[in-house]
């Protein structure tokens, strides 16, 4: 009998046996029997374990720097904290469970199913010969690998930067190869994310490759992680434990610098860092970002071009370096549990996926379902601009979903953080949302400001607030939303926060104290508002002939989800118990943007952000013939969105581009001229990825539509969602002379 497939491979990616230590406790203490069993009682046969092999003399792993030199010197609290990775690395692919609050810990539902005496005992087989391959390859020499790649890029390295950037194989040497041959080193798993860049359409100065531990950061940008870098000159290449100087820098170098500079102190004063240079000697480039990093590496090891060490000394400096990057992990993860409730409620990018599926089941709970990836769509767009538009036909759950998510998230009426303002036809100025002058001279806030003033209040600045802008379009957006789209355009940096421009001032402000029994809690009195980046504004339409449509201002400042395809067959049954929960209390950091502009995204992706590009190049070249091209602006915002999908491993990336497809370019289109006919056409041909016949089509393209009317009988499509609403574009084009994104 052979494992079934959700158990055979879970030992694949391994840093340390503890993966395999941790399933033999497990089997061992009967938790194949039963839902759960004692956290304390499995991490104690975790530690008997190893030291049992440490008393037999058999391979064991090293303790890490903070236990000392034998397993047997190990508290349980410092168990506590080795066991905490594997246990991790198994719950992401829904292997174990653990409530550490609850002491209890226990294989998943969907594997307890499984387990009958025979795939135990399999299991329990593959386990200890996983221990013991390990330790095999452990003590078997490799060849010098990493030592021949490094050497070549270092040698071709400034000849390559006078060739063509795109697809250079040296490229592929740095961004592919060598992080691979490093992820594939026994000590770094999946919890260790490597990058390399030789940089972005241009070659750079000083390329790197990074090792981030996921728990504390997965970008270059901010956070500390070990990174080779190599010398403007190509003479050295020097292993880093370094800080992201991206975000710090954005208070100014003088300021960053200082950070910087105070964190070198405090992380060398707690790491033993042996047989590491702890000095400002590395020296990448006379200025630019490698001057950066010079101030902001902690330690460092620097290695000769010309008298490069074997693969046993590299590979032996960067597991020194990795327990000392483990080690300061550890203790910020000690430090971010005993910091209290704010510390407690943040997310790593790690928990993405888990909350958005206890979301999605709250609201399964509350008796709607809304199509597949919607949730994830809806997440990735707040995270790219807090301004939404959910648009379609009436009665498809619009503002229940807008409601609903912001429950999920803690935001209600009851405690202000959930806010529905319908809009009325009489609307064309925007002083029912912000705010007028009454006849006396002051100002009466509206009630959008009044949500700004709450969301800015101090003890307020880390919770979401949303609000809904029922029936946005029943007036004109542009006249009573104009002075709202302008200030959000200008969203920029100020000490870690994303602030905007004044939208009420001073004078305004000097009476809003009148009002102030409409914000609940302790107030700091204003001298003035923007927009809160904890605020975040979603519209919904229906288009009928009551409605008006939406211009290109708008809608380059927004995402639109549209809501047309409906499955009534979906019923509220009722939910596995396992995913029920009673709704979060999630800090703003959930949804909070990491980027506001497009410079904010490269470190990393790179790759990605270029292809995503070239696509929309391509979409430009056809929508110029219509003068619909998009500018900047919506290339970044549709650049992130795919970064963010990335980051997060929400969704596939042609679905991911399906999606922007859709909801950034073709709500721009509407007309009754030949040309944007020619146009559709030309979109379709690039969303199913095949040469079509424009000029036949031209004069009859009902065979695109015909094709493409049925859900359940369609052809292959790169972008299917959008050939889709294309071939409904096309189809009201010639039979009412007609066409929009909009009509339904």
């Amino acid at each position: 009998m052979s494992l079934p497939s959700v158990l055979a491979n879970i030992f694949r990616s391994k840093q340390k046996s503890y993966k395999m230590v941790l399933i033999l406790a497990l089997l061992d203490e009967g938790a194949p029997g039963t839902k759960g069993v004692s956290l304390t009682k499995i991490t104690e046969r975790f530690r008997q374990t190893l030291i049992e092999r440490e008393i037999k003399n058999f391979p064991v792993d090293t303790p890490t720097v903070n236990i000392g030199s034998s397993w047997q010197k190990a508290s349980l609290q410092q168990m506590r904290s080795v066991i905490t990775n594997p246990i991790e690395a198994l719950s992401r692919p829904r292997i174990v469970w653990a409530d550490f609050s609850k002491d209890m810990i226990g294989f998943h539902s969907n594997v307890l199913s499984l387990l009958n005496p025979s795939v135990v005992k399999e299991l329990r087989a593959l386990a200890l010969q996983e221990i013991e391959e390990y330790y095999q390859n452990q003590n078997q020499p490799a060849p010098d690998r990493i030592t021949s790649l490094i050497s070549q890029l270092m040698n071709n390295y400034l000849k390559s930067k006078a060739e063509p950037f795109s697809a250079h194989p040296l490229g592929t040497l740095l961004r592919q190869t060598l992080p691979q041959e490093l992820q594939n080193l026994p000590f770094i798993d999946e919890r260790y994310k490597v990058q390399g860049s030789v940089g972005m359409g241009n070659w750079a100065n000083v390329p790197w490759i990074a090792i981030m531990d996921k728990r504390i950061t997965d970008t270059t940008q901010h956070g500390e992680y070990i990174v080779y870098l190599f010398s403007e000159n190509m003479e050295s290449v020097y292993l880093t434990l370094n800080q992201g100087v991206t975000v710090p820098l954005k208070q100014g170098r003088r300021l960053g610098y200082e950070y910087l500079e105070k964190r070198v102190k405090e992380i060398r004063a707690k790491l033993p860092l042996e047989g590491m240079q702890k000095d400002q000697n590395i020296f990448l480039t006379s200025s630019g970002l490698g001057k950066d990093y010079q101030v902001s590496t902690i330690a460092y090891i620097r290695y000769e071009r010309d008298h490069l060490p074997n693969d046993d000394i590299l590979i032996k400096d960067l597991k020194n370096m990795m327990e000392n990057y483990e080690c300061y992990v550890q203790s910020q993860i000690e430090v971010d549990g005993e910091d209290g409730e704010e510390d407690v409620n943040k997310v790593s990018d790690r928990d993405v996926q888990s909350i958005l599926e206890q979301i999605k089941s709250y609201i399964t709970r509350k008796g709607f379902t809304f199509p597949e990836h919607l949730i994830e769509n809806y997440y990735l767009s707040l995270r790219t601009k807090p301004f939404l538009i959910l648009a379609g036909i009436s009665g498809t759950g619009k503002t229940k979903l807008v409601q609903l998510f912001a429950e999920a998230l803690g935001a209600t009426e009851s405690n202000h953080q959930f806010n529905l303002i319908p809009v009325r036809p009489d609307w064309s100025d925007p002083s029912d949302l912000i705010g007028y002058l009454d006849l006396t001279g002051r100002f009466k806030p509206g009630r959008l400001t009044q949500v700004f003033l709450t969301a800015s209040q101090p003890e307020n600045k880390d919770k979401p607030y949303f609000v809904c802008l029922d029936e946005m379009n029943l007036a004109r957006v542009e006249h009573y939303f104009s002075d709202l789209l302008s200030v959000m355009e200008t969203r920029r940096w100020q000490d870690g926060r994303i602030i905007t421009d004044i939208l009420v001032g001073e004078e305004e402000l000097q009476v809003i104290k009148d009002s102030a029994d409409r914000i609940e809690g302790p107030r700091q009195e204003p001298t003035s508002v923007g927009i809160p980046d904890n605020v975040y504004i979603i519209g919904t339409v229906n288009m009928d002939e009551t409605t008006y449509p939406f211009s290109k201002k708008v809608l380059d400042r927004a995402q639109t989800l549209e809501f047309n395809e409906i499955d009534l067959n979906q019923l509220p049954f009722e939910e596995d118990e396992a995913l029920e929960f009673d709704g979060l209390t999630l800090a703003q950091s959930f949804l909070a943007s990491d980027y506001l502009i497009l410079k904010d995204a490269f470190p990393g992706n790179e790759a990605l952000i270029q292809r995503t590009t070239e696509r929309l190049v391509e979409i430009n070249e056809i929508l110029a013939e219509v003068h619909a091209n998009i500018g900047f602006r919506v290339r970044d915002a549709i650049c992130i969105y795919m970064v963010y999908d990335q980051r997060f491993g929400l969704l596939a990336e042609d679905e991911a581009f399906d999606l922007q497809l859709l909801q950034k370019i073709l709500p721009r289109l509407q007309g009754s001229h030949s040309s944007l006919k020619r146009v559709l056409i030309q979109l379709m041909a690039f969303a199913v990825g095949q040469r079509l016949n424009v000029e036949e089509l031209m004069e009859d393209a009902s065979e695109l539509y015909l094709r493409w009317r049925s859900r359940s009988d369609q052809p292959a499509a790169c972008f299917a969602k959008s050939a889709r609403k294309i071939a409904y574009m096309l189809r009201r084009m010639e039979e009412d002379g007609f066409t929009s994104f909009w009509l339904t």
